[in-house]
């Protein structure tokens, strides 16, 4: 399993809209081959994480070269201060 967590700041007064376009997206995502889930996650004190997993980072990095991600991503990008800031993982052990 590939694992991907962004940190992530949402602009003020986005928060509404971009949880829906999480949902939104995430119907868009699962088409791929080897998604497996993506959820926003916010911590006590109002950060945010974007939670990615697939079966393989090769799956992943496919998504990421299609005209379709690009647009999904593009998006998603607009309600952000900045871009993402991912760390990988890699599950090692269930």
């Amino acid at each position: 399993m590939f694992v991907v967590a962004a940190e992530i700041q949402v602009k003020k007064g986005s928060e509404d809209q971009f949880k829906s376009w999480i949902t939104e997206s995430n119907q868009e995502l699962s088409k791929f081959d080897g998604f497996v889930r993506r959820r926003l996650l916010e911590t006590r004190a109002g950060k945010h994480i974007i939670l990615v997993e697939f079966e393989t980072q090769k799956q992943f990095e496919d998504m990421h070269k299609t005209q379709e991600h690009f647009r999904i991503q593009s998006k998603g990008h607009s309600y952000l201060e900045g871009p993402p800031k991912p760390t990988f993982y890699e599950v090692v052990s269930q």
